[in-house]
C-alpha cells in the first residue's frame, strides 16, 4: 500500500483535495486499499481553508510516503518556515514530491524547483517566475514532470495529476475507471494548455452564440461569413458588424480559434493523424493546420503532440 501525505496550512484552496478523492476511489474501484492518504499539517488539528470549512490533519513526524503533495491556495502565499522544512526532508525520503497550485511557490522556496521544469496557477505563473528566476516555468501546462518532482496548474488540475499518478502506480485501464466514476469528461495529459480561446468568445446575444453553435457543429466544412450569417438569418454585413461588437473578433479568427482549439485536443488524445485532423477540423491540409498553429500556440502541431507523449 502506498502512503500519500497531503500537505494543508491555513488559507489552502478546498478544490486541492481533489487529489483525496481519486485516491479514494482507486482504492473503491481496485477493491482494495491501494493508497493510504493522510492530512498533513505543521501542528495537526484543524485546519481553515480559504472558503472557511476546516478539516482536520495531523501534524509533521518522522513518517515516511511515498508521495508528498502539498496543495495551493488563492493567493500565492508565503510558505511557513516549518513547512519548508518539511519538504526539504520529504523530497529525500519520498519518491515522488508534488505542488498543487500554488504550492509550486512552497516547493520553490524549499529549492526544491531550482534548474526544473514547473507549473502553477495561469494567474500566479510571472509571480513564479519573477520569485524564482531559477525555475523553469510553464505556465500553459496542466502539469508537470521533472524527475521525482510533479507540479500542477491550478483548480480541478489535480485531479489530472492523481488521475496520472494511479496510471502510473496500477494501470491505464484503472485511472480510466477512476475519471469516470468521478464524471471527468476529459482527462487531461500535462502537455495540455491550462486555457481555452473559447472562454474570451462570449457573444451577449442568443443570434451570435446561435452562430458558434453552428460553427462548432460544421467546423468540417467551409464556413465563410455568409454561411453563417444564413444560419442566424443576417445579412453578411450586418452579421460580420454585429460578431465583432459582441466578441472582439472577426468571424474568420473566430472559427481559427474553434479549428486550433479542436484541432490541439484530437492530437492530445493521440488516436488521429495530422492529415485525419486537418481535414476534420476544415484546415482541409496540415500544412494550413501547422501555420494556424503556430499563430495561436507558437508551435507546430508535432511539438505539442511529442510534448504530450511525454508527458503521458
Amino acid at each position: 500500500m502506498l502512503r500519500i501525505g497531503v500537505v494543508l496550512y491555513s488559507g489552502f484552496s478546498l478544490i486541492n483535495l481533489g487529489v483525496v478523492s481519486v485516491f479514494e476511489f482507486a482504492n473503491i474501484s481496485h477493491g482494495e486499499r491501494l493508497y493510504d492518504v493522510s492530512l498533513l499539517s505543521e501542528s495537526g488539528g484543524l485546519v481553515m481553508s480559504s472558503s472557511g470549512v476546516e478539516v482536520n490533519t495531523v501534524g509533521f513526524g518522522d513518517d515516511d510516503f511515498d508521495t508528498v503533495i502539498v496543495v495551493g491556495d488563492n493567493d500565492a502565499l508565503e510558505p511557513a518556515p516549518a513547512l519548508v522544512a518539511f519538504l526539504k526532508k520529504a523530497c529525500v525520503r519520498s519518491r515522488r514530491i508534488c505542488a498543487t497550485c500554488t504550492g509550486a511557490f512552497a516547493l520553490a522556496q524549499a529549492g526544491l524547483l531550482e534548474g526544473k521544469r514547473a507549473t502553477t496557477h495561469w494567474f500566479h505563473a510571472a509571480k513564479l517566475r519573477k520569485d524564482y528566476p531559477d525555475v523553469r516555468v510553464e505556465e500553459d501546462s496542466i502539469f508537470v514532470n521533472d524527475g521525482a518532482v510533479w507540479t500542477s496548474a491550478g483548480a480541478t488540475a489535480c485531479i489530472d495529476l492523481a488521475l496520472t499518478f494511479v496510471e502510473q502506480d496500477v494501470s491505464g485501464e484503472l485511472a480510466r475507471l477512476v475519471a469516470k466514476k468521478l464524471v471527468v469528461y476529459h482527462r487531461r495529459a500535462g502537455g495540455q494548455t491550462q486555457h481555452s480561446v473559447l472562454l474570451d468568445i462570449r457573444p451577449r446575444s442568443d443570434r451570435i452564440q446561435k452562430a458558434l453553435t453552428y460553427a462548432r457543429q460544421h467546423l468540417h466544412t467551409g464556413l465563410s461569413v455568409e454561411d453563417l450569417a444564413h444560419a442566424v438569418h443576417l445579412s453578411p454585413r450586418q452579421f460580420s458588424r454585429a460578431f465583432h461588437e459582441e466578441t472582439g473578433h472577426t468571424p474568420a479568427k473566430a472559427i481559427e480559434h474553434l479549428r486550433t482549439e479542436t484541432a490541439r485536443l484530437m492530437l492530445e488524445s493521440g488516436r488521429h493523424s495530422m492529415e485525419t485532423i486537418a481535414r476534420d477540423v476544415g484546415f482541409g491540409d496540415p500544412d494550413r493546420m501547422r501555420r494556424a498553429f503556430l499563430r495561436a500556440y507558437g508551435q507546430p502541431p508535432q511539438v505539442i503532440r511529442r510534448a504530450t507523449r511525454a508527458a503521458m
